[in-house]
């Protein structure tokens, strides 16, 4: 009985390392590459494939993971260096350079460290483009030196599958002497700009008074011509309202002096007012002729008469 135990104690045993090893081989032969990441398998020291995200199988023992590449858009402190400037200025200018792995297989065997090459990259094409501005143009157009230079590292990094997706100038300082005499060139620059300000605000006060002189003296003419004007209105409207007065009242004398009654009373009148001019006369000299005909008032009334008569008879006819 004993061997029989023995026997199958050996072969539990036996059961029990076989089903180690056979989940052993099942684990080290599943693998799960997480999202967004990429493994390249090697077998036997050579490139096999790359696993993408997801479930995947690999042969135990015989292939191994020999890189994991992250396919996320990294973001790389670039340090700061010093760059010279087309009208020989030094600048020390830093950045962040924003990539992302296209190519896992490239990226692991087309360069040793991807990441250190692609930052040295950056930094010798930054000098190379700094060295193509003057120090004004490289605060002015910051734009177009990271456009400059992402193209730049785009066209030497596409052996090693790596995309550069931007690059941000972070800071560029120049020289104290540099920085003095800047400040100097903006302190002049605001006064001359204040200068240019209060000389055009005189100016305009200036224009401004004139252009009020002006219109016075304009409204004040036409204010006189509207006077004037108003005034020989009311004159000739005055005259022509005593014309139109003295017509009407001849035109009633001559309705008048067209009845017997109003005859009597023209010769009355004329007869009064020859009296009262020979009275006149009298007062005004010491010697009165009067004429040979005691009844002169009477033949004045009968001329002033007989002219009338003619008149009417004029008009008759």
């Amino acid at each position: 009985m004993e061997p029989l135990s023995q026997i199958l104690e050996v072969l539990f045993n036996i059961e029990v390392v076989l089903l180690i090893f056979v989940v052993v081989v099942l684990k080290s032969s599943i693998k799960f590459v997480p999202q967004n990441r990429a493994w390249l398998v090697e077998r036997f020291g050579k490139y096999q494939s790359t696993k993408e995200a997801g479930l995947n199988f690999i042969v135990p023992f015989i292939d191994r993971v020999a890189a994991d590449r992250s396919l996320k858009e990294q973001a790389v402190d670039v340090p700061s260096q010093s760059a010279i400037t087309k009208d020989n200025i030094s600048l020390i200018v830093d950045g962040v350079l924003y990539f992302r792995v296209l190519d896992p297989y490239k990226a692991s065997y087309g360069v040793d460290d991807y990441v250190f090459a692609v930052t040295q990259l950056a930094q010798t094409t930054m000098r190379s483009e700094l060295g193509k501005m003057e120090l004004d143009k490289t605060f002015e157009e910051r734009d177009l030196l990271n456009t400059n230079i992402v193209a730049a590292i785009n066209s030497a990094s596409e052996p090693w599958g790596i995309q550069v997706l931007r690059y941000e100038i972070k800071d560029i300082v120049p020289p104290n002497s540099v920085m003095e005499a800047m400040e100097a060139q903006m302190k002049a620059e605001r006064v001359k700009r204040a200068q240019i300000l209060e000389s055009e605000g005189d100016r305009q006060a200036a224009i401004n008074v004139a252009e009020g002189k002006k219109q016075a003296q304009v409204l004040a003419a036409e204010g006189e011509k509207a006077e004037q004007i108003l005034s020989a209105e009311g004159e000739a409207q005055a005259i022509l309202a005593v014309a139109q007065a003295q017509a009407e009242a001849l035109r009633k004398v001559g309705e008048a002096a067209d009845t017997q009654a109003g005859q009597k009373a023209i010769q009355l009148d004329l007869a009064t007012k020859a009296i009262a001019a020979k009275q006149a006369i009298a007062k005004e000299s010491s010697v009165v002729l009067l004429p040979d005909s005691g009844t002169d008032a009477s033949s004045l009334v009968a001329q002033g008469m007989a002219i009338i008569n003619s008149i009417n008879k004029q008009q008759k006819g």
